[in-house]
């Protein structure tokens, strides 16, 4: 399918990537912390930011300083549509795309177990997966989503799980940006060296971990990580998986 215009290019430089992990990571840091964290220069980083920000990624907000002057301006994620014009733009499209989709092909229905707010949900995350560039194939009867790694390759492992950290908090601000039920039960990075999963769930699911063994499917392979994980234990459990992954792969091959 051809790319739209407003495709998230954002993501495109690992630059990029970096400064939206520190922004998530300290919602209503100014530019010059930022740059700091990032080791960009304030121009540098003041550019990237506007990229962001006009992607609809992150919000500017102004920090009250208790007297007259311009205040400083602090840097947080959108996480709510409200937020951001182009967030509200982006969730209506993709609304209005769903449901002309499923006019013209009514077996897409994702049945009776998920009410219209969730299907909307559905639609607004398939939309921002598959402008990342992520070759999303959703499952919507099963709640599961099918995902290519993210294009940075050629990234240093110590960076590499930022990354996984970075799209697993998007994909739960991106449904938290419609009003429903599904939520971020599970990311499972490099299932295989070459794929990844989401794995959604309805509130009530999504706060039953009587199956999920705290985010950790057996003791020889961390390869999935809850929803509600912190920022450390994202990063941590995404580079074992990298690392299980690729020895996996190995392995196969010697078979």
């Amino acid at each position: 399918m051809p790319r739209r215009v407003d495709d998230f290019r954002g993501l495109t430089q690992h630059s990029r990537v970096r400064l939206l992990h520190a922004v998530q990571r300290g919602p209503g840091r100014q530019l010059k912390e930022l740059a700091e964290a990032v080791g960009l220069r304030l121009s540098t980083t003041r550019d990237h930011l506007a990229v962001l920000e006009e992607e609809g990624l992150i919000v500017a907000e102004p920090i009250p300083i208790g007297r007259r002057g311009r205040p400083p301006m602090g840097f947080s994620p959108v996480r709510t549509a409200q937020q951001s014009a182009t967030a509200r733009r982006r969730v209506a499209e993709a609304r209005h795309r769903g449901e002309q989709l499923r006019r013209l092909h009514p077996d897409l229905e994702a049945g009776p177990a998920l009410d219209e707010r969730a299907q909307h949900q559905l639609d607004t995350l398939y939309e921002h997966l598959d402008d990342a560039g992520l070759e999303p194939d959703m499952d919507s009867s099963a709640l599961k989503v099918s995902l290519i790694p993210c294009l940075y390759e050629d990234m240093i492992d110590a960076e590499r799980p930022a990354v996984c950290s970075v799209h697993a908090k998007l994909v739960r601000q991106q449904l938290e940006q419609v009003d429903g039920p599904v939520r971020l039960r599970r990311l499972r990075p490099f299932v295989g060296p070459r794929r990844c999963e989401l794995i959604l769930g309805l509130i009530d699911e999504a706060h039953d971990r009587s199956d999920s063994n705290d985010g950790v499917e057996n003791d020889d392979s961390i390869d999935s990580i809850d929803g509600e994980h912190s920022d450390a234990e994202l990063e941590q459990f995404a580079l074992a998986a990298r690392h299980a992954a690729y020895a996996r792969e190995a392995a196969d091959a010697r078979v």
